[in-house]
């Protein structure tokens, strides 16, 4: 069995201790991380090293930052893909890794800010970006599982309340026809199980009351190419971990394959 986990961190640095604990109880083989916020040389490596992980990072110390964490192998590194826009540079929102007989990419979508926008524009761009670096990942690699921060809701089903979203991004046709893009190159949604109520949010906005009324939204996913899916034997959301002092803003979602 191959544990694999994806979490947007929120900060590296601040959830250190959070993080470590986690690692230590919940055992994951291979975790993507996202919203790292750190610089690649500053990424705490020591420290997850003592807990048997190889590191690769991708930050510029600012904002955004992706790393992967293995503990099976960790060779083929790529940060970034080919194509990829920048606004106007390139930022850094995606790495590749081979981990043992599993390639994943850890992403982290542009936010979009409002529809119309700059932003939104530049999102949709770098989705269409990584649809086309994917359509060549996933002819030399069968095994491939793109997971992350997508920063968007597949569905209304995804979101507590789908009128409180009009008007603002993540749930615009247009984001959704991307991801549907996405999928379209051969990979498949790897919904988890909610671990509270009948939806598997992973994403719930600090202002008080949102979390504890699971006023969320499912934005960060596993995507995983049909080879990948049929080895799944669980999945859910860990939203234990969004719990306690000073936790992330998202919840990690934790898969099993055979």
């Amino acid at each position: 069995m191959v544990r694999l986990a994806t979490w947007n961190v929120n900060s590296v640095r601040s959830r250190l201790p959070r993080l470590l604990d986690w690692l230590a109880q919940t055992q994951p083989d291979v975790v993507c991380l996202q919203e790292t916020k750190v610089a690649a040389a500053a990424f705490p490596a020591a420290e997850v090293a003592e807990l048997g992980y190889a590191t690769a990072a991708h930050g510029d110390g600012r904002w955004n930052g992706v790393a992967v964490l293995s503990r099976v192998g960790l060779v083929d590194i790529a940060r970034g893909f080919p194509g990829e826009p920048g606004f106007p540079d390139v930022e850094t929102r995606a790495l590749g890794a081979t981990c043992g007989d599993v390639r994943v990419w850890s992403i982290y979508a542009p936010n979009g800010r409002s529809p119309g926008s700059a932003h939104y524009a530049y999102k949709l761009a770098w989705f269409e970006a990584l649809a086309a670096a994917v359509r060549t990942e996933i002819a030399a690699t069968p095994q491939l599982g793109v997971c992350g921060d997508f920063n968007v809701a597949p569905t209304d089903d995804d979101v507590w309340d789908p009128a409180a979203f009009v008007g603002a991004t993540h749930v615009t046709p247009a984001e959704r026809a991307a991801l549907a893009d996405l999928r379209s190159t051969g990979l498949q949604d790897v919904v988890p199980t909610p671990m509270k109520g009948p939806r598997p949010f992973t994403y719930w906005d600090y202002r008080a009351g949102m979390f504890h009324q699971n006023m969320g939204m499912r934005i960060d996913l596993v995507y995983a190419t049909a080879p990948l899916a049929q080895r799944v034997a669980s999945s859910y959301v860990d939203r234990e971990a969004r719990k306690g002092k000073l936790p992330s803003d998202h919840a990690p979602i934790v898969v099993d394959l055979r």
